[in-house]
C-alpha cells in the first residue's frame, strides 16, 4: 500500500524508517516496547520540538522561535542544522493536519457526523475480504514469530468480530452528541450569563498493541465528539490497520470530511511512540492501551496530557453466604469468555467459611474449563507474589483461601491495579462494604468482570478503560473525549 494514504505528502516508507529487526509478536510487547523506547534528554524551555523547516502551529505560532526547543534555522550553517528525522516529521506532519482537520470536525452537526459513522459501519462490512486478506497476512506472520495463541486471539479478525465493529460505530452514531451540552450555567445577579459547555478535547493520540478493532473504535469516538484520532497501532497489527484506515478515510473522502481525522502512524519504528507523546502543543492527550510496559512508558515519559488505562488484575471474592453456582459461573465467564483481556478475572478469593468441598468445586470447574489454578493449596501450581500481582491474559488464574471478607478487601487493596473488582454474595452489608471500601475504576456485584466494558455499559464503544482518577475513570465513551469551555453573555458589563 501506499505509505503517504497516511500520512499525507511528505509521508514516509518503511526503509526510511530506522529499523526494527524484532518481531512484535511476542507476548510481552509492551515490556519490550517500554525497554527500546528512545527518550531523548529533557530539553530546556518549552517541550515541542518543530519538524525542520515547518512553521510552529497554533499557541506555538505566537511564540518567536527562540521559545521553542527547536533553534531558530535562519542564519545557520548546514553544520549547525538538527538532522533530518524522518519519522518525528512524519508525526509531527500528521499532527499538524489532524489538527486542521479537528478545527472542522469541532463545527459539525451530529447529523453530518451520524451520517458518517453510519457509512462507515456499511463500507467495513462491504470492504469483508479485503480486512480478512490483510489480517491473515499479520496472523501468518506473528505464527512464524512463535506468538501465543492468547495475543493471536487479540489479533485475529473474523466476519462476526467485523460486523461487531461496524455494530459499535452504528451504535456510536445512535448515542447523544455531547458537544454543546451545557453542564452548568447561571445568571449572575449583576445579569451577566454564565454557560459552562462540552467542547472536543482537539487531536487525540491512541497507542495500542495488538487488537485491530481499537483502530475503528478510537476513530469512531474520537470522531463523533468533535476529535481528530491519531493511531499508532502495534507492528503485528500493521496490515490489518491499513486496511481499517483506508476504508475509513475513503469514506470521509465521499462525505466531503477531513481524510486527516483519521491518521496510522508508522508502526516499524517506535521512535514514532515518542515523538508522539512528547509532542506537546501538537497533541492534546496520548491514551496507551496495552501491556503493563506501554502504559508505564507512556505515563512516565509524555510530555502530552496522557490518560493511563490500566492492566486488569481483576477479583472475584466468593462470600462464605454466596450461592456457588452462581459464583462459579461468574468465575468460568471472567476467565474464560476472553482471557487475553484486561476485565478477565485473574484472581478468584474464596472465603474459608465456604469449605474445602466448596474449594474443591471452585478448582474442579476451573480445571474442567481448561484453567490452570495457581495458589497455595496442596495440588495447585505453587503461587507466590508474582502471581497475586499477575495480568496472566491466559488460561492462567490464582486462587487464594482468605479468612472473610477483611482478608479479602486488604488482598485486593494490595495487588489490585485498580480496574475491576467483584464480590459473589447474598448479603446486601458485605456487598455495600465492599463497594465502599474497595477502590476500583468498577466495582461489581454478582455480576462478572466482563462486563466492564464500553459497549455493555451502553458507550456503543470505548476508547479506554482508565484506571486513573483524574479527568476519566472507567470505560471511556463520548464525555470522556471532551472538555469544557465556559461562555458569558453580557450586556456591556465591566468588573467594578
Amino acid at each position: 500500500m501506499d505509505p503517504t494514504r497516511y500520512s499525507g505528502e511528505g509521508g514516509v516508507t518503511s526503509s526510511q524508517l530506522a529499523g526494527d529487526p524484532a518481531g512484535s509478536g511476542a507476548a510481552c510487547p509492551g515490556l519490550r516496547l517500554a525497554s527500546r523506547l528512545a527518550i531523548p534528554p529533557r530539553a530546556s524551555g518549552h517541550a515541542v520540538t518543530c519538524a525542520v523547516g515547518e512553521p510552529p502551529i497554533g499557541k506555538l505560532a505566537r511564540m518567536t522561535t527562540s521559545h521553542l526547543d527547536a533553534p531558530d534555522l535562519a542564519g545557520q550553517t548546514d553544520a549547525d542544522r538538527p538532522a533530518a528525522d524522518p519519522v518525528r516529521d512524519a508525526v509531527h506532519g500528521a499532527a499538524r493536519r489532524a489538527r486542521a482537520a479537528s478545527r472542522e470536525l469541532a463545527l459539525l452537526t451530529a447529523d453530518r457526523k451520524n451520517a458518517l459513522l453510519l457509512a462507515a459501519a456499511d463500507a467495513l462490512v462491504s470492504a469483508e475480504a479485503t480486512i480478512l486478506e490483510a489480517n491473515a497476512a499479520d496472523i501468518a506472520e506473528q505464527i512464524e514469530a512463535g506468538t501465543g495463541e492468547a495475543m493471536l486471539d487479540r489479533l485475529r479478525l473474523t466476519a462476526d468480530r467485523i460486523e461487531g465493529i461496524a455494530s459499535g460505530l452504528r451504535q456510536v452514531a445512535g448515542l447523544a452528541d455531547p458537544i454543546g451540552t451545557v453542564t452548568r450555567g447561571s445568571t449572575r445577579p449583576n445579569g451577566l450569563q454564565l454557560r459552562q459547555v462540552r467542547v472536543p478535547l482537539g487531536v487525540v493520540g491512541m497507542i495500542y498493541e495488538g487488537r485491530p478493532n481499537v483502530t475503528v473504535d478510537a476513530f469512531g469516538l474520537a470522531f463523533k465528539s468533535g476529535n481528530a484520532a491519531l493511531l499508532r497501532g502495534s507492528r503485528s497489527a500493521r496490515n490489518s490497520n491499513e486496511a481499517l484506515v483506508e476504508v475509513l478515510r475513503g469514506v470521509l473522502a465521499e462525505h466531503d470530511l477531513p481524510v486527516d481525522a483519521a491518521q496510522l502512524l508508522p508502526s516499524e519504528d517506535r521512535s514514532s511512540v515518542t515523538h508522539l507523546i512528547q509532542a506537546r502543543g501538537f497533541v492534546d492527550v496520548v491514551i496507551p492501551r496495552g501491556g503493563a510496559g506501554l502504559i508505564q512508558a507512556v505515563v512516565e515519559n509524555a510530555k502530552v496530557p496522557a490518560i493511563e488505562t490500566g492492566t486488569g488484575n481483576c477479583h472475584l471474592y466468593i462470600h462464605g453466604d454466596a450461592d456457588l453456582d452462581e459464583a462459579i459461573s461468574l468465575l468460568l465467564n471472567g476467565k474464560t469468555r476472553r482471557c487475553s483481556v484486561c476485565n478477565a478475572t485473574e484472581t478468584v478469593l474464596l472465603d474459608a467459611a465456604l469449605g474445602d468441598a466448596a474449594v474443591d468445586r471452585v478448582v474442579g470447574a476451573l480445571r474442567t474449563a481448561g484453567v490452570t489454578v495457581h495458589g497455595d493449596r496442596e495440588g495447585l501450581v505453587p503461587a507466590d507474589d508474582v502471581d497475586w500481582g499477575e495480568e496472566y491474559l491466559s488460561m492462567d488464574i490464582a486462587l487464594k483461601v482468605v479468612d472473610g471478607v477483611e482478608e479479602a478487601i486488604e488482598h485486593i487493596a494490595r495487588w489490585s491495579s485498580g480496574h475491576t473488582e467483584a464480590i459473589s454474595t447474598r448479603s446486601i452489608d458485605v456487598a455495600e462494604a465492599f463497594t465502599a471500601r474497595v477502590d476500583a475504576a468498577a466495582v461489581m456485584v454478582n455480576a462478572s468482570t466482563a462486563w466492564t466494558d464500553g459497549e455493555m455499559f451502553g458507550f456503543g464503544a470505548e476508547i479506554g478503560i482508565s484506571t486513573q482518577k483524574l479527568h476519566a475513570r472507567g470505560p471511556m465513551g463520548l464525555e470522556e473525549l471532551t472538555s469544557t469551555k465556559w461562555i458569558a453573555h453580557g450586556k456591556g458589563h465591566v468588573r467594578p
